[in-house]
C-alpha cells in the first residue's frame, strides 16, 4: 500500500477524487445515486510489483486509481461492481487502515 488517506475522517465520508467532499454517506444519498461508484471511510491506495500485470502499462495499479475503499453499508459484497477497486464495509476498512502502514505489501488473491 503506497498511500493512506481518510485518517480521522468520520465513518462513511465521502471522497471524490481521493479528496473529501464534507458529505457523509447516508441512505438516502444512496437512494438518490443508485449507479454513483461511492468511495467512503478510508482509501488504501496500491501500487503494483509485477511489471505487465499490475506495473507499468494498461493495467498499472498506480494510474488506473485502484484502491481499496469503504462502501456503503447496504451494498451487496463479493459480486464485481467497483471500476477495479476492492470494496470493504466501513468499519472493516477503517480498522484495516488503522492497523496497516504505508509501504505494507497487501496480496490480492481469488478464493
Amino acid at each position: 500500500m503506497c498511500e493512506r488517506i481518510g485518517e480521522g475522517a468520520a465513518r462513511g465520508a465521502v471522497f471524490v477524487g481521493r479528496r473529501p467532499t464534507g458529505e457523509v454517506c447516508t441512505p438516502e444519498a444512496c437512494a438518490a445515486e443508485p449507479e454513483r461508484d461511492w468511495i467512503l471511510s478510508r482509501i488504501l491506495r496500491l501500487r503494483g510489483l509485477e511489471e505487465g500485470k499490475n506495473r507499468g502499462g494498461p493495467v498499472d495499479t498506480f494510474a488506473r486509481h485502484i484502491y481499496i475503499h469503504g462502501t456503503p453499508d447496504g451494498e451487496q459484497m463479493g459480486v464485481p461492481r467497483s471500476h477495479g477497486c476492492i470494496r470493504m464495509r466501513n468499519d472493516d476498512v477503517i480498522e484495516l487502515s488503522a492497523e496497516l502502514e504505508v509501504g505494507a505489501l497487501v496480496e490480492i488473491t481469488e478464493e
